[in-house]
């Protein structure tokens, strides 16, 4: 048992699921559901397609319940308190086993049925503009043409946070792998704020509580600007949480632009960052402000694919 569990206000004995600390790193925890757990949940949520769970947002309340049910309450207490420990704040989730399910959509759905129940379990995601559900899906190519390096292969997408344009608060992120084909490389990348060293020196910066202008490209849906400092807010404990994303600020002049240019190399150039591989049906999931993400450039073929789903929201507890 870690010392993440020991750690709850009473004793966590987990039930029908393991965690450990990821080999890359201490603060990385990785989840493993076991294969009763997830066929279980498989079969309960039969009844349920996820159109039903699109249409009716308490239903996906009772998705994250009957997992819950199946690791008998010990699941969401766990994840919370990884999630609420900024010391690690992040997990990797995956199951043993393959759920008897047919390949193809009804795969797919239970992924989307298994994500949502996660996200459920330490919040409530946000409207996704991009893709217009409480979640996006979205296919890495070798080709593309879009207006932003989120479906770029060619090339590293660099640290950042989620949610830097838009009004709500983004307090997690989840990424889910929900298939791909001819992949080499590709694996997402992490940053604890904590383990950056340059921290202290732009928190400490005249411009860290400076409101910045944010704005989003077309493919976003999202036309209206918002205001935000860097360095918004701090947690608890006195730290600082970060919004941070190279290509949606708007520095409005030399001193704004320097800074930014500036943080961005120390951020790119920083070697205390994790690269984690990412099975298909997994999912990684962040406290967005105090982990930046990003994710390493794949090695070219023609028949490149990769899908992905992305839920991004707020705690509730």
């Amino acid at each position: 048992m870690t010392a993440l569990l020991r750690a709850v206000e009473s004793p966590l004995v987990p039930v029908g699921f393991t965690v450990e600390p990821h080999a890359a790193s201490q603060r990385l925890q990785v989840v493993t559901l076991s294969s009763d757990v997830i066929q279980g949940f498989a079969d309960v949520m039969a009844q349920w397609p996820v159109q039903a769970l699109e249409y009716k947002p308490f239903l996906r309340y009772a998705t994250a319940d009957r997992l819950d049910e199946l690791t008998e309450n010990t699941l969401g207490r766990c994840l919370n308190a990884i999630m609420q420990n900024r010391d690690t704040a992040a997990f990797l989730l995956q199951y043993d086993g393959e759920p008897n399910i047919e390949a193809g959509e009804l795969r797919t759905e239970f992924e989307i049925k298994l994500s949502t129940a996660i996200s459920h379990l330490i919040g409530m995601p946000n409207h996704d503009s991009m893709y217009g559900k409480y979640y996006a899906r979205f296919t890495v190519l070798n080709e593309d043409n879009s207006d932003s390096y989120l479906r770029q292969a060619h090339r590293r997408m660099e640290l950042h946070t989620d949610g830097t344009y838009v009004n709500e608060r983004t307090d997690f992120v989840l990424m889910q792998k929900l298939g791909e084909a001819h992949m080499e490389g590709g694996e997402s990348l992490l940053l604890h704020l904590d383990d950056w060293a340059d921290l202290n020196k732009f928190y400490n910066h005249p411009l860290a509580k400076k409101d910045l202008v944010w704005g989003a490209p077309k493919s976003k849906n999202v036309e209206s600007k918002v205001t935000h400092p860097i360095f918004f807010e701090e947690d608890k404990n006195g730290k600082p949480h970060m919004s941070f994303i190279d290509q949606f600020v708007e520095p409005q002049n030399m001193s704004e632009g320097l800074y930014l240019y500036q943080m961005g190399e120390s951020i790119e150039a920083d070697p205390n960052y994790i690269a984690v591989p990412l099975p298909v049906g997994s999912m990684l999931v962040a406290q967005n402000h105090c982990w930046l993400h990003g994710r390493d450039k794949f090695t070219a073929h023609p028949q490149l694919s990769r899908e992905l789903l992305r839920q991004r929201g707020h705690f509730t507890r």
